[in-house]
């Protein structure tokens, strides 16, 4: 049996909720360790603010729908996102391991995004392809500010572990 367009971007649609739950997990648990890295500090507080947005705007895409986020995956995904902020949190350099998983992690959510655009665009639902566009250019701004930003985080992270300070975050 087939998919519909319909049945496709829904699924999309759920993912990204999802995954949305897992960022906003992940840089929250960044944001709670970070003391050595103001910028970063600062920066990561304002995506998880548009974080919480850009779920808000694809819970209002569902709705519009007539079916909403799952539950379930976003309790998956979330506990994935905690984990894997956990995981580096023992790591000395975990500044930078977190630095090259946000780096990445904002580009997913740039493809996933931009895949969602063309599915709301063969869906026709062009009141959805205003809202993912939104977040579309507020994820390509974090994943630049990113990538504009690992070179003075590793330049900290060096003075700092040079020092004998604590540098990790």
């Amino acid at each position: 049996m087939a998919s519909s367009i319909q049945d496709i971007y829904i699924t999309g649609l759920r993912n990204a909720h999802a995954l949305e739950a897992q960022a906003d997990q992940l840089l929250s648990r960044q944001v709670e360790r970070i003391e050595n890295y103001p910028a970063m500090r600062q920066r990561l507080q304002q995506h998880i603010e548009e974080t919480r947005r850009q779920s808000q705007r694809l819970e209002q895409i569902l709705q519009a729908h007539g079916t909403s986020e799952s539950t379930l995956k976003d309790l998956a995904t979330g506990f994935m996102g905690n984990m894997a902020a956990l995981a580096h949190a023992p790591m000395q350099d975990e500044v930078l391991k977190n630095s090259f998983a946000n780096y990445a992690f904002e580009h997913f959510e740039i493809a996933s995004y931009r895949a969602l655009i063309e599915m709301a665009q063969q869906a026709g639902d062009q009141q959805g392809i205003q809202l993912l566009q939104e977040s579309l250019k507020e994820e390509i701004a974090m994943a630049e500010w990113a990538g504009q930003n690992l070179p003075d985080v590793v330049q900290t992270y060096i003075r700092l572990e040079t020092q004998g300070k604590k540098s990790g975050i």
